[in-house]
């Protein structure tokens, strides 16, 4: 299969989806990897290392062509006129509140595959995990260097990856630890893991209230798979936090979990609404990318491996976990909510055509 290693244009994105040593890998199984040039220029990965690896270095066009389109970051505005019917697009795609981009991509006719979706055997995200938990940390450390001192009160929303992974960073910090998360399970499953060091809740809207009007800093790391997070954090309560604290907002790739919440970048990462700062870059990860891309690459590389020996149809029709990716399939749009959003018909993946 011809498989293409985007470079990365997102403001501030240095990761890249696939290393050399993955590369390599796909090499050795006999596949046509295009990497675009300088694809790996912000971990340190020069053209050299990915053709010693056995790939082909070509410019964005020709790695844009292939059949399979790997990518770390969603589609920019100015890469739309890149994405054509044919190749499927293998990335983060975070369609969930931007329905203008669903619109966008479907009138193209692209098949795109959702790293955020995809599910593993365990019913989990293998490809979401590992840049959350980098995340959850990195949000701790933000919120640091924003105050100039560990926060001394922490409220964390949400008890997936990033939001674990914050709780624990802040939990080494010293700093008072309260996890609020949707269900018992997994507020069960957080006390667990955290022990006595956090007190884990459930979030109902008394005890969102409650402790984010005595603490520090709040870090939004709610992840509801295909929707846009819900505000958990109205304006009225955001104005009446303590004056200095922080939200580090880990959502907003899907819109955020409070109300005064919008994307910043890592070149203007917060800014001061009602009296609070805000930190919300939706793509915290970067800010390490040797670490972030070594990650993701080694856990996007078996779907890789399995879309390309299989065929892609082939592939996402025999592995249930690969088919929940899906969001859009030769102009389809294959998530409901995400085609509710954009004013779209909904079309399950392979649904037969119509009479």
């Amino acid at each position: 299969m011809k498989i293409g290693v985007a470079r990365e244009t997102k403001e501030g994105e240095r990761r890249v989806a696939l290393l050399p040593a993955q590369v390599a890998a796909l090499a050795r199984d006999g596949h046509d990897v295009r990497v675009e040039r300088a694809a790996g220029v912000g971990v340190g990965a020069a053209d050299a290392a990915y053709a010693a690896a056995g790939a082909r270095i070509v410019p964005a066009a020709e790695a844009w062509d292939s059949e399979l389109v790997v990518k770390v970051k969603e589609i920019q505005p100015a890469e739309v006129e890149r994405v054509k019917a044919g190749p499927v697009l293998f990335g983060y795609q975070h369609l969930a509140g931007e329905p203008g981009m669903t619109r966008a991509l479907a009138a193209r006719g692209a098949t795109a595959i959702a790293f955020e979706l995809v599910r593993g055997a365990d019913g989990g995200y293998p490809l979401l995990a590992p840049m959350s938990a980098i995340a959850g940390r990195m949000a701790i450390e933000a919120a640091e260097r924003i105050r100039g001192r560990a926060p001394e009160g922490v409220l964390v929303l949400g008890a997936g990856h990033a939001g674990l992974a914050a709780a624990e960073s802040a939990v080494n910090r010293g700093s008072r630890v309260t996890v609020l998360t949707r269900t018992e399970a997994s507020r069960d499953a957080a006390a667990a893991r955290l022990g006595p060091d956090a007190a884990c809740g459930i979030a109902t809207p008394e005890a969102i209230e409650r402790c984010a009007l005595r603490v520090d800093a709040v870090v939004g790391a709610v992840f509801v798979a295909g929707v846009p997070t819900p505000k958990l954090l109205p304006r009225s309560l955001v104005r009446r936090m303590k004056r200095g604290a922080v939200i580090v907002d880990v959502s907003i790739d899907a819109g955020g979990v409070a109300e005064t919440s919008r994307p910043t970048t890592h070149a203007g990462p917060t800014y001061v609404e009602e009296g609070i700062v805000h930190y919300c870059v939706p793509n915290i990860p970067a800010a390490d990318p040797a670490a972030s891309s070594a990650a993701l690459g080694e856990a996007v590389l078996p779907c890789v491996r399995e879309l390309a020996r299989r065929g892609i149809e082939a592939a996402l029709r025999g592995s249930p976990g690969l088919a929940s990716g899906v969001v859009l399939w030769r102009g389809a749009v294959s998530h409901r909510g995400i085609a509710e959003e954009a004013g779209l018909p909904y079309t399950p993946v392979f649904a037969p055509p119509a009479p």
